[in-house]
């Protein structure tokens, strides 16, 4: 068992008991690492801490300043072993190579396990170097032009600590308000919009969007450019679109931000999503399974082998599904691996691999580099075309249990969805073990939801008859401080789970239509639609007839 941190640091002399201790304090109130504690409060210098975590860790520091002070002495070719959004996305620089390994020099020494993800991106040896934040950032800069990544330290700066150019202030200040805003209101998007004449901000809350502010036309420019600092985009750069992220500790919170810029005609128009790293990972119990399919579920991925698909629209909550899947099926016996474009939250003890494009490093590739680690399971964040569903079913066929994602309205058509896609009808029907679908519904305000009898034609629209209610109340919103007045709080998933038997395998062999697959499956029990699970929902008072008719009337 290594030494802690803060006794090594006391040992050497680098601080004293007294600065150790008020170290542990900040630490503990800002829930930040004890080192970044160390150097904040000015007891020691980066360097320092940094070569005794290195020590610490058993890890080679590399002094990447001293590098630059010579005019940069890491080799060309290097240099070329890495592309430049590699290390933009992971923070890493290579410095040398030693007995066949390349060595990225990192920042963190939990970075460590992105080395697993790292070696198929780049298809060779990896080993690790401690160095410090800041000569990463300057080594970033450097070599591959990479501007600041927006790190949470550099973001809790702009949201803590007044900046000494006064003329940018009201402007960072009104950057780290609209974010600690959207936040502690559990928003799910940041809108900042230009308008005719003005600057609209929008926040998307439990998937429908709403306006909080509106600014003066004049305010987009540098509104824009500090949002484009932290998130490492190029703020010269007005005319095509740009992908950045950070990485901001609101309260003690984690939060990693993904921003996406789009020129528009009143000019650029960026949206920013909010992944909260502690709400975001939630467990099978806590999504909403009915207990009929969540017994179902349980059963299913628990099979050595197949394919799991989760269907839904966009932000339907598919990735939050195949994550609790994953999270009940991590454990250390079982060895599992992700593809994701993007990787959306770290878990821990699961090796994720980032998609990447730029490099010709999609889905498919991934998933056949996958299957020389020996997994037991398998993510791939969606199946797009012919080329990743066959790769994918092929592993369901030599003994791993697939998991995936596909755009279709319900369960049945992603059987056909597969057959378009040109896979084989009897490959389908081989490999596909469940297929779950699912949308999102508002969950009502318990502080304040009120009961109401509703008329016949509500009741005749959700496909509720009156002799089912039994005299139980519907609820419907109201509106209350705690929930903002919306009369709705989180929301809850609504689900139909097709267990794939006998008949509907040879259905799908035969190439049936998805009506006829839905009809057998309904009348085998193998399958409860959609506004079934709704129903179920509002007469238990979670949500209402007319949250349930928005996102699943057209498709039931």
């Amino acid at each position: 068992m290594p030494d802690r941190l803060g006794d090594m640091l006391l040992a050497q002399g680098a601080l004293d008991a007294q600065q150790l201790g008020k170290a542990r304090t900040l630490q503990t109130a800002k829930r930040i690492p004890l080192g970044e504690a160390v150097v904040q409060l000015g007891f020691a210098d980066e360097a320092t801490v940094w070569r005794t975590l290195a020590r610490q860790q058993q890890l080679p520091f590399v002094d990447l300043d001293a590098d630059l002070g010579k005019g940069g002495r890491i080799k060309a070719d290097t240099l070329a072993a890495v592309p430049r959004d590699v290390v933009e996305e992971h923070r890493v620089v290579p410095v040398a190579v030693r007995d066949g390994r390349l060595v990225l020099a990192v920042d963190d020494p939990l970075k460590t396990y992105t080395l697993d993800a790292l070696q198929f991106v780049l298809n060779r040896d990896l080993a690790a170097a401690l160095t410090t934040p800041g000569a990463l950032s300057r080594a970033m800069s450097h070599y591959y032009e990479v501007a600041s990544s927006g790190t949470a330290a550099d973001v809790s700066e702009a949201m803590g600590e007044e900046p000494s150019d006064e003329g940018e202030a009201p402007v960072v200040r009104l950057v780290s308000r609209m974010i600690q805003t959207a936040v502690e209101q559990r928003a799910s998007d940041i809108h900042v919009e230009p308008m005719d004449g003005r600057v609209r901000i929008r926040f998307r809350k439990d998937g429908v969007l709403s306006e909080v502010a509106s600014h003066e036309e004049q305010l987009l420019g540098p509104l824009l450019s500090r949002l484009k600092i932290l998130a490492g985009m190029d703020i010269a750069e007005k005319r095509k679109p740009q992908d950045g992220r950070m990485n901001v500790s609101v309260r003690g919170r984690a939060v990693d931000i993904r921003a996406s810029m789009l020129p528009s005609n009143h000019g650029e128009s960026m949206v920013m999503r909010l992944l909260d790293k502690e709400r975001g990972l939630v467990s099978l119990t806590d999504l909403g399974l009915s207990r009929t399919d969540r017994e179902r579920f349980d059963r299913t991925i628990k099979q050595p082998n197949g394919i799991v698909l989760v269907t839904g629209p966009t932000g339907s909550g598919k990735t939050t599904t195949l994550y609790a899947a994953l999270k009940e099926l991590n454990r250390p016996d079982v060895k599992i691996i992700t593809a994701e474009d993007p990787v959306e939250y770290e878990l821990p003890g699961i090796n994720q691999v980032q998609v990447h494009q730029r490099i010709d490093l999609g889905f498919a590739r991934i998933l056949r580099a996958m299957l020389r680690q020996a997994p037991n399971v398998i993510l791939v964040g969606e199946i797009r075309d012919r080329e990743t569903a066959e790769v994918a079913i092929q592993a369901s066929l030599t003994g791993h249990l697939v998991f995936s994602t596909l755009h279709t309205n319900d369960a049945p058509s992603a059987l056909t969805r597969l057959v378009d896609m040109g896979v084989k009808p009897f490959l389908v029907s081989a490999s596909i073990q469940a297929v779950l679908a699912q949308r999102l519904v508002r969950r009502l305000c318990p502080a304040c939801r009120e009961a109401y009898t509703p008329d016949a034609s509500e009741l005749r629209a959700v496909g509720l008859e009156s002799a089912r209610l039994q005299g139980e109340p519907i609820y419907r919103e109201k509106g209350c401080g705690e929930c903002g007045y919306s009369g709705y709080s989180g929301r809850v998933g609504v689900f139909e789970l097709l267990s794939m038997d006998a008949d509907l395998r040879e259905m799908t062999f035969r190439s049936e239509p998805s009506s006829a697959i839905r009809a057998r499956a309904e009348q085998t029990g193998r399958l409860d639609p959609l506004r079934s699970d709704g129903q179920r929902k509002v007469l238990a008072g979670v949500t209402t007839i007319s949250e349930v008719l928005r996102v699943v009337h057209a498709t039931s």
